[in-house]
């Protein structure tokens, strides 16, 4: 396994879940120092067309409280190479599940370039924000039934 100087990896976190964690934690393991940017609300507002159940500051919060993580920024854009330029990292951890991403197949080719990897983890299987979302929407309802 390569060990990086400086690690980056961004999401949204709302309703942070284990998945997350693995995520954060594999990405911890092969850094010195691992920063991670959590997706303001105004940026999932309009890459998602939705705004999160978790406001951004809790989320931040979570994600600062966690022990595997060293520095917590906000992240106001999708640019993965404008965050390069401003946190100067080595390696951007990123879920499998985006890979082929049009997003992430732009930023691997301008890493590269500036001898950045773009390393992919397994996604974990059967858990995500949009799932507990639908099963508690679902709970709701059996309630309300």
């Amino acid at each position: 396994m390569k060990k990086y100087k400086i690690g980056y990896t961004t999401g949204v976190y709302d309703m942070f879940h284990i998945g997350h964690l693995n995520l954060i934690k594999r990405a911890k393991q092969q850094c010195d120092h691992l920063i991670v940017g959590v997706s303001t609300d105004q940026l999932v507002l309009q890459s998602k067309n939705k705004k999160p159940v978790i406001p951004f500051e809790e989320r931040f919060e979570i994600i600062e409280a966690l022990k595997c993580v060293d520095e917590v920024v906000a992240q106001i854009n999708k640019d993965k190479f404008a965050a390069w330029e401003k946190y100067k990292f080595n390696a951007m951890f990123v879920g499998d599940d985006w890979k082929g991403n049009i997003l992430f197949q732009e930023a691997e080719v301008k890493l590269r370039n500036v001898d950045v990897d773009v390393v992919y983890f397994p996604y974990t299987k059967n858990i995500s924000s949009t799932k507990l979302k639908d099963v508690i929407t679902n709970l709701e309802i059996s309630y309300e039934g």
